[in-house]
């Protein structure tokens, strides 16, 4: 088989009604129906370079297995994280996703906690986590029939450069005027429970069976002897600015995903294709790449995800809850 290489990886574009039309600054698009979000490591985003082009990353984990998806995976052939942009002009349903148990029963491997790092936000953009302390399954049952579930969520004010950490069975909502990158499991199961009476399914049963009232969810408190902006037991985060050459190091444990959030630059390895990318897009350097040097074209900015090499337990979070303007 051809030796595993750096992967240029093409977005999916998902359209939401909640999403927005301009793009910008992200992609340099403006597009006729609203876009929500913008998908760069699911297990249909084909590759765009190299041997592999035109080959999706979920063909190459069952052909590559633990080489490209590393040995802190859960699943052999399976690709383990999930990046995505999102563009939420309008309220984001009110929703919850399944813990790995609840998923599991359900027939899907995993479940889905995740993380949003706040690229850009309008003054007063909210978002959020939770149900209002005190509030019972049977008050939040009651609130969705009536049309007042908004009303029992903690809503909370974010701003760029916050980190949202969502475990797996938190309530949560998006407000809009916001820009988000979010680092998930790869899991695809989302329990809607209001939706502002747009006319798409709801998931009542299993979403309220699946409810936690009480999560780590919130910003995440940074550690100021910590490069990271989230360490969880699911995926570690990191943004890095760069002038100069950056050297990096690839455990056999996880494959690295480089995303350009501003600015452009190279991913370079001996013996192998340069990699150009550009804001907006993702580079995944599998688990088997040893080493790689990011090299900016004039300036580079990126997020870079992966998993933790070590048994690593939730971070440090706070909830400051404000009155909703929603």
């Amino acid at each position: 088989m051809p030796e595993l290489y750096p992967l240029l990886v093409v977005p999916i574009f998902d359209e939401r009604p909640w999403g927005v039309r301009d793009l910008r600054p992200i992609y340099t698009r403006i597009v006729k129906e609203p876009i929500g979000e913008a998908w760069l490591t699911w297990q249909d985003n084909r590759v765009a370079n190299g041997p592999f082009s035109g080959k999706t990353l979920g063909e190459l984990a069952k052909e590559y297995g633990r080489a490209l998806v590393g040995k802190a995976g859960p699943e052999t052939k399976r690709f383990p994280l999930l990046v995505k942009f999102l563009f939420p002009a309008d309220k984001l349903s009110v929703q919850l996703h399944p813990d790995d148990e609840a998923a599991q029963r359900a027939g899907q491997p995993c479940g889905k906690t995740e993380c949003w790092y706040v690229l850009d936000a309008k003054p007063g953009a909210q978002l959020a986590l939770g149900l209002k302390p005190g509030t019972s399954l049977e008050e939040f049952g009651a609130a969705i029939s009536t049309t007042r579930a908004e009303e029992l969520l903690n809503w909370i004010e974010v701003e760029a450069g916050d980190m949202i950490y969502v475990p797996a069975g938190t309530v949560h909502t998006i407000g809009g005027g916001m820009v988000l990158i979010e680092t998930q499991q790869t899991c695809d199961i989302t329990y809607r429970l209001y939706d502002y009476g747009r006319q798409r399914e709801l998931h009542l049963k299993e979403g309220l069976a699946a409810i936690k009232l009480e999560t780590n969810a919130g910003k995440v408190v940074r550690d100021a002897n910590s490069d990271y902006l989230v360490r969880s037991p699911f995926f570690q985060v990191e943004r890095i600015r760069l002038r100069d050459a950056f050297e990096a190091e690839v455990t056999p444990e996880s494959p690295h995903i480089v995303v350009a959030i501003d600015g452009a630059g190279i991913v370079e390895c001996a013996g192998m294709e340069p990699v150009s990318f550009a804001r907006g897009e993702a580079v995944v350097v599998p688990a088997s790449v040893p080493h790689y040097r990011l090299r900016p074209q004039w300036d580079l900015e990126i997020m870079r995800m992966s998993l933790p090499g070590e048994k690593v337990g939730e971070p440090e979070t706070m909830l400051t809850p404000v009155a909703s303007r929603i």
